[in-house]
């Protein structure tokens, strides 16, 4: 064979310029249509991670209370279900060190010394220490009403019921009152998560945020409740999902007259005793 027919044979099997860019063209057709299945995908798998760590916890605070006569973890203080404060301090080795307060809290036997339960994979803090980028450990907190600080209203509303014992939840019932939930990376900090009930039922312009709910789902969030069911919430009012502050804390206690999710969040918090 002359090298002008070998030529012509090498020609012949290979692809000209524009049938490259045709195939170019159509893969990136398909990634385009594939993408944005790939992507809802991956967020709902990380909502299920999210409930099935809700239901976790939910069992271990229940198997708690059962070890010790129906009472249940405080939310705060000495008898917490966990200590330590959150911040974006990469000194303060509560914010990515999981043994010093993950390992130590009182649920953490009880489920099954598993610390990924206690945050949301959603959740993407991080701090920096010693070079390094760490992620925080927690995005969970419990409701204030739910042992209390140390079984007292810890200031933030007299006159309403701190519930004590697990058969103490008759009003609004296990099936309507929060025990856990995810907590904004710019919100959390200590270990419980307050509703005030001010205005309840009564006068929604006294309606007020002091903690943040987090919306890491689709502006949803995630819950569990002291009949031991997880769900997600999905909040209608821009204002209980405000632009996040990343490696900071957004302002804490604000008023949010008419808020349909504080009232929400009230229905399933106490009841005044």
């Amino acid at each position: 064979m002359n090298s002008s027919n070998a030529t012509a044979g090498r020609r012949k099997g290979a692809f000209t310029l524009i049938e490259l860019l045709v195939v170019i063209a159509i893969i990136a057709v398909l990634a385009s249509m594939l993408l944005p299945s790939l992507n809802s995908a991956k967020l709902k798998a990380k909502g299920v991670k999210c409930m099935n760590n809700h239901r976790q916890l939910a069992l271990g605070w229940t198997m708690y209370a059962d070890d010790n006569e129906g009472n249940i973890p405080h939310a705060y203080g000495s008898l917490a279900w966990v200590q330590g404060i959150l911040n974006f301090d990469g000194n303060n080795r509560s914010n990515w060190d999981i043994n010093r307060d993950i390992r130590t809290s009182r649920l953490f036997n009880y489920v099954g010394k598993n610390p990924g339960v206690y945050k949301c994979p959603s959740d993407l803090s991080t701090v920096t220490f010693g070079g390094r980028t760490m992620n925080r450990v927690r995005s969970m907190s419990m409701l204030n009403w739910v042992g209390g600080n140390e079984y007292t209203d810890g200031g933030w509303g007299p006159g309403w019921r701190v519930y004590k014992k697990i058969t103490d939840f008759r009003d609004p019932g296990p099936a309507k009152t929060i025990v856990l939930l995810d907590e904004r990376e710019d919100s959390i900090n200590d270990s419980f998560w307050v509703v005030r009930m001010d205005g309840f039922r009564s006068s929604p312009l006294r309606y007020r945020i002091v903690d943040y709910p987090a919306s890491y789902h689709n502006r949803a969030g995630g819950f569990s409740f002291a009949d031991g069911h997880a769900e997600m919430k999905k909040w209608v009012d821009g204002r209980t999902t405000p632009r996040l502050v990343r490696n900071g804390q957004i302002p804490l206690n604000i008023g949010s007259p008419n808020n349909p999710d504080v009232a929400w969040l009230q229905e399933r918090a106490t009841r005044q005793e």
